[in-house]
């Protein structure tokens, strides 16, 4: 690990300290929320529809409730207000007959008359079954009778933009399309005319599963105060309990979550999955309900990455100037629009790289399908884009005979340099200084490296590939980015324990123990210090969302203020010294629906990456020797914990570019079990992840700190295929790159 410093050094912040949940975790004391248990537990299991479009035309629950051992089934009739959503409520709770909800003025309108007797896709539930056991709740599922009438489904987004394609919400309009964001800034049509190259090509980026290790389970019951409690793995506390509340039609105080240990997240636990039926059960039967999904009910029941088509075309001077860009997305949104809205706005933004542009024109479109919804996933959009436009550059670097780190440092973004939406990179535009920094740390030269056989093994060729990316940190697009955090001091004449109180949630990622560092920092204490009090709506105010590379920047903001505030009171000697501080990011602005113009977002963190790695030509088989990642993080907060996810992102990132291919076919994912679904394994990880962690300080973040945990899965795929090429001179456009899709880029099958 090298780090790049341009920054003073400190007392807590920047030191490796130890996970404060670490003893607990690697020795099984953490309880995730598998393990929860409860005296007078039920147990629950789902009845997923298993197809993608119909309507319910009944349902009979009266041979699984003559089981013994049954205590309740539930359908859509027995939900108050049977929708929810993150961004728009278009999908029920529990499909099936039940009468329309009534508008409730304490609450959103409901639904725009949404139909809650029609599945959507496969994922949809139909009922729950409560029972004394798991195994009784398993075998009363199977006794529930569904009456079904098929309805004319829409699979391909292609097919979902024609007038004729069947609707999946007519209740929202008379097309499929979901989302549209358009950029037009400058003359793109005059401009492909003074360009000496173009380079036009079709790119499809695949779905993914999050496959976090615990899939989704939870515990719900009624707290000491009446409050139904659901203790549950999420990424936001408080939109659950408001999701809950409405769903339920009960006012928030009535509702409380609480986060246990979380076995990774990666944006698939924003969406809500059991939390509302969980609450349901509990507010009925007031005793105390227990669910856990099968791996396979998982990867039915919570969304995935978007699948996209990017259609583009660049163009650039001779002397390697970029002049141009015009591109069409289409995103498969699948059945509900979750955050496909916000997904495909940061693919926007993203689509012309961390790069220069002067005229720019695009069309970014989500579709409604009868596929599983898409959701948030690590990189939120920028993945898909960048795939696209790192590929464009290096496609226009070889047609101008320029190597393709120097044409990328040609065009990269500088301070003042307007991003596709008309408006400057807010902060320090450190991408530059990124390119340089795994440039150097790889010894890229310009000269290529050798491709010479290994080892007498005449079918293996190696080759080398590079790649950047840049994500923003924090919600966007006029959202009022905020974080509340409270600060207690206790002691006599010297501060003897600060305790620190966010809700934000630990997905995995050390953010409780970066808190807890930036704390001490604030206070100028000893980290042992520092006690952490996390994630339950009933004592802690809102933190946002665990996501968007937000959480070390708002929590670190909000915390810093709280600090401040009563280490005042301590001083006045008000003790124990008390204070709460809600922190206000700097406010954006939404895209100007005809022109894209905006201020979208606070800050932008920016990575380089370049890999070596081994092409077997006659299995298609590719091997990653090496990867060198360069990531602007402002300030390491907690260095290790950089460094760990600088290598698990390009895990992951390697299994989304390589392995993990999931199939849908007919609305039906036909890859549901990690079996055929297949994630990296330890043998199959790169050789070598060199991280080169820069930190220039970011003015708006605490201590200096940029965003990171979406930052380094950004570059890899592309960087693979940009060596693959380097290996092969083969260009292949789509991925995952099995060993069956280079063979066919061979030409060998």
């Amino acid at each position: 690990m090298n780090r790049i410093n341009l920054n003073y050094m400190k007392n807590s912040v920047g030191q490796s300290v130890l996970r404060i949940d670490a003893r607990k975790k690697v020795t099984g004391e953490a309880l995730y929320s598998g393990d929860l248990v409860r005296p007078g537990m039920l147990h629950m299991k789902t009845l997923f529809a298993g197809r993608p479009h119909a309507r319910v035309v009944s349902i009979d629950t009266a041979r699984a409730m003559a089981l013994p051992g049954v205590i309740a089934v539930y359908t859509a009739a027995d939900v108050p207000v049977n929708e929810h959503g993150l961004q728009w409520k278009d999908q029920p709770v529990l499909c099936g007959p039940a009468p329309r909800p009534s508008t409730n003025t304490a609450f959103e309108t409901p639904n725009m008359g949404l139909r809650v007797d029609i599945v959507r896709c496969e994922g949809d539930r139909v009922a729950v079954i409560i029972a004394e056991t798991e195994a009784i709740a398993a075998k009363a599922r199977d006794l529930v009778l569904v009456e079904y009438e098929d309805l004319p489904a829409v699979y391909e987004s292609a097919e979902a933009l024609k007038p004729d394609a069947p609707r999946v919400h007519p209740e929202r309009g008379d097309s499929n399309i979901c989302v549209w964001d358009k950029i037009r800034k400058g003359d793109v049509d005059t401009a492909f005319t003074q360009a000496d190259v173009i380079v036009q090509a079709e790119y499809h980026t695949p779905y993914q599963e999050h496959a976090y290790l615990q899939p989704e389970a939870g515990l719900a019951y009624l707290d000491d105060e009446g409050r139904i409690t659901v203790e549950c793995a999420g990424q936001w506390t408080h939109v659950d309990q408001e999701l809950i509340a409405h769903a339920l039609g009960l006012p928030k105080e009535q509702v409380r979550v609480i986060y246990p240990a979380i076995g990774g997240a990666f944006g698939g636990r924003e969406d809500i999955s059991v939390q509302i039926v969980l609450a349901l059960a509990v507010m009925k039967l007031k005793r105390p309900v227990k669910i856990i999904w099968s791996r396979k009910e998982s990867i039915l029941g919570h969304g995935k990455r978007h699948p996209m088509t990017l259609k583009t075309k660049w163009g650039a001077t001779k002397d390697g100037k970029l002049l141009a860009a015009e591109t069409t997305v289409i995103a498969d949104a699948g059945a509900y629009m979750y955050t496909s809205n916000k997904v495909l706005g940061n693919c926007t933004i993203t689509a012309t790289g961390p790069y220069f542009i002067p005229n720019v024109k695009e069309d970014v479109i989500g579709v409604y399908t009868n596929n599983v919804p898409t959701a948030a996933f690590r990189g939120f959009g920028a993945p898909q884009a960048l795939w696209m436009a790192e590929l464009q550059m290096d496609k226009l670097a070889e047609k101008l005979g320029l190597d393709p780190v120097e044409f990328r440092h040609r065009n990269a973004l500088r301070d003042g340099d307007t991003l596709n939406v008309g408006t400057p990179a807010p902060g320090r535009v450190s991408i530059v200084a990124c390119i340089e920094a795994a440039r150097d740390k790889f010894g890229w030269s310009k000269e290529p490296i050798s491709k010479a056989p290994k080892h007498g093994q005449s079918s293996i060729v190696r080759g080398r590939g590079f790649a950047c990316g840049f994500k923003n940190v924090g919600f966007s697009f006029g959202y009022q980015e905020n974080s509340w955090a409270r600060v207690e001091l206790h002691g006599k004449t010297e501060i003897e324990q600060a305790i620190v109180w966010h809700a934000g949630a630990e997905v995995g990622q050390g953010t409780h123990t970066v808190m807890a560092q930036m704390a001490a920092e604030a206070l100028g204490l000893p980290f042992e210090k520092v006690t952490m009090v996390t994630s339950d709506t009933a004592t802690m105010g809102n933190p946002g969302s665990a996501s968007a590379s937000r959480m070390t920047f708002m929590s670190g903001n909000a915390i810093k203020g709280a600090a401040e505030a009563a280490l005042v009171r301590w001083e006045a000697e008000d003790r124990p010294a008390l204070a709460e501080y809600t922190y206000l990011a700097p406010k954006t602005t939404p895209f100007d629906k005809e022109t894209g113009y905006a201020m979208p977002n606070l800050s932008y963190a920016y990575a380089a990456q370049a890999v070596e790695v081994e092409v077997d030509v006659e299995t298609g088989f590719i091997k990653i020797l090496r990867v060198v990642s360069a990531d602007d993080v402002g300030q390491a907060i907690n260095p290790a914990l950089v460094q760990g996810q600088i290598e698990g992102a390009v895990v992951q990132a390697e299994g989304y570019a390589l392995t993990e291919n999931l199939i849908s076919k007919n609305g039906r994912i036909l890859t549901d079990q990690l079996s055929t679904y297949l994630i990296p394994t330890v043998l199959d990880i790169p050789d070598a992840v060199e991280s080169v962690i820069l930190e220039i300080a970011e003015p708006n973040g605490p201590f200096g700190a940029r965003g990171l945990g979406e930052l380094p899965f950004l570059p890899l795929a592309p960087a693979i295929a940009a060596a693959v090429h380097d290996a092969t001179g083969v260009w292949i456009n789509e991925f995952p790159l099995t060993p069956e899709r280079v063979l066919r880029g061979l030409g060998k099958i």
